[in-house]
Order: structure tokens, then sequence, then C-alpha cells
């Protein structure tokens, strides 16, 4: 049998309003009435019905987060930021995973609608400025997380890609190296887009450089590891990948050192993007452009709450990556050996 408020005050000898300031407005209640309120509570084992509490209230203690791929370690780390930064504000967050899928991506949003959560964080699989728009109307104000915003009515909070995939390339290029292979996709992702988009910015600029597209179904190691024996089996190999992201390279790696015939960095330097915890740890370690993933997770919180005060005009913010130089880019042979600044 549950344990119910009335129960609570009986046992503490105060009123259910009572009760319900210690739970929701405690600096309501005297600290020893508040005391015996929360003994109470323990020798009952009340515990609350939130679910009730948010019918009553209209919102609730949560705001949701739609990630592209929960098993990416770069969302994961997002997310634990914002994890961090909400809960300096009493709220949690709740995650969907759209695994890349617009219809799991509109089903998420769907369900924290129904939750009547407080706001949502997300990144989007495509322009979802329409659904979004619906959403703010009925009260739930969103914002973009590693992606900008195309529209001046959204706040948003993102990695100058452009510019990630500009510094990469140029680096490969700076250790000598002039046919560049690009692996990554989905291409219709924005983000992917635009790291390839700085990759050709560079090639651009060095006679005699080439870059060439190899574009994969997913940003995962499996895919990687199909783009690498690609790679392998290519009449006129590149002396250089570049890859949409660490899982991407690490899949490379990991091809290329089973089958053999190419060594890195000797034969093909190799780099990718995110700089997450196993592009350190590879056998070769992977240079990376690191994200800062941090304080992205934290700068989307702080937007939202912005917008669930109402004090926000709407900001897109844009933050710049870095360069994380390791042994899988070492210049090629009679290349350029200059130190990265």
């Amino acid at each position: 049998m549950s344990v119910s408020v009335k129960d609570v005050a009986a046992r503490a000898g105060v009123s259910v309003g009572t009760v319900s300031n210690v739970l929701n407005s405690p600096t309501k209640v005297a600290a020893e009435t508040a005391e015996r309120v929360h003994r109470a509570i323990v020798a009952l084992g009340f515990v609350r019905n939130d679910a009730a509490r948010q019918l009553r209230a209209g919102t609730s203690r949560c705001i949701g987060f739609v990630v592209l791929d929960v098993s990416n370690p770069f969302f994961t780390d997002l997310v634990r930021a914002a994890e961090e930064r909400a809960a300096e504000s009493g709220l949690a967050v709740l995650i969907a995973n759209s695994d890349e899928q617009p219809v799991r991506e509109a089903a998420g949003l769907d369900l924290f609608e129904e939750q009547r959560v407080r706001g949502v964080l997300i990144s989007p699989v495509d322009d979802v400025t329409a659904r979004l728009e619906r959403l703010r109307d009925r009260g739930t104000p969103s914002v973009l997380v590693d992606r900008m915003a195309a529209t001046p009515g959204f706040s948003s909070v993102s990695v100058d890609d452009v510019a990630g995939g500009r510094i990469a390339v140029q680096h490969l290029l700076d250790g000598g190296r002039r046919r560049i292979l690009f692996v990554g996709g989905p291409l219709d992702l924005e983000q992917v887009r635009d790291r390839l988009r700085g990759a050709r910015e560079a090639v651009a600029a060095v006679p005699g450089a080439v870059l060439d597209v190899l574009p994969v179904g997913a940003l995962t190691v499996r895919h990687g590891v199909e783009a690498g024996r690609e790679v392998l089996a290519m009449d006129s190999p590149p002396d250089a990948v570049f890859a949409s992201n660490d899982l991407i390279a690490l899949g490379v790696l990991q091809a290329v050192g089973l089958l053999g015939g190419r060594r890195v960095p000797d034969d093909l330097a190799i780099v990718g993007y995110d700089d997450i915890e196993f592009a350190a740890s590879a056998g070769v370690p992977i240079t990376s452009v690191r994200q800062p993933r941090d304080r992205m997770g934290a700068v989307a919180v702080d937007l939202l709450l912005a917008e669930i005060d109402g004090v926000s005009e709407r900001s897109r913010i844009v933050l710049q990556p870095e360069l994380v130089i390791r042994e899988s880019s070492a210049p090629a042979v009679g290349g350029d050996r200059r130190e990265a600044p």
C-alpha cells in the first residue's frame, strides 16, 4: 500500500499544506517543522508522485535532450556536461536518441512534449524549425546544440566545423600529404558537410593537392572499418585520411592494422574529429580536432534556462575547435615537419 501526503502529515502532526510546502517551497516552513516532516517521510518510506505534481503545475523539473547517437562518446560527454549544469538549477536531463533518424527524432520530441519538460536541447538530424516553432508556441522553448540555428528565432551553440575541417587538412598538407581522402557521412548531416567544406578550402589553396570523398552510411567504427578496407583496395590509394569523426578514424586505423599493406603514419596519415578519449588511447594515437564538449553542454543549458525565464534575446554562439596532434599524422617522408603552433 502506497504512502500518501496525508499519511506524512498525520505522522508529523502538521497539515497537508505544510507537507506540500516542505516538498515544493521549503523556505516557507520553519526549520524545526521541516525536520519533523522529513523524519516522517523517512519513517514511512514516502515517495512523492512527481507525475501528479507535474499535472498540477503544468511543468516538470526536467529538460529533454535529443542527441544524434547516444553510443558516440562525443554525445555522452556533451550530455554529461549538460546534466552537471542543469543540476545546479535543480533540473534533471531526459535523453532521447534519434540514431540519426528523423522518425525517432520526432518521436522523442513528442514524448518530451507529453512529459511537459521545461525545455528541449536538440542536436537535429535535419531542419526541424517548424517542429520547434510548434513546441515554442505551446510553451516549450528549445536550443539547438552542435548546430547553428538557421533562423534568428532560436538560440544555438555550435562549433565552427568549417574551420575544424580546414585546420585538420591544412595540418596534413603541411606534413607533405597531397592525396587526401575525406571519409564521412551521412553527407546530409550539416556537421559532416561543413567539415568537408573546410577540407576543400584547405586543399584548394595548395597546388597539386587532391581531395577525394568516400561517403559512409553512419559515423560508427564499423563504417570506418568498411571504409578502411576500401582504402586498402584502391589502385591509387591516398596518403592521408581525414575522417569526419573519431569513430570513423578508429575504424580506418583498425582495418589498416588488421589487413596490413599500409603503415600508419608512414604510408597513411589519419586525422579524426571530436577528440574523444579513445582517440588518444588507440594503438597509434590519433590526431583529432577537439570540440569543447564541456563548454558546449554548459552553454546550451544556460541558453535554455534564459529562454525558460524569458530573459533571452536568443543567441547563436559559435565555439572554436582546436587541433590535437598525435602520432597518426606524422609528416610524410620528405614532408614539412614543422610543429603546429
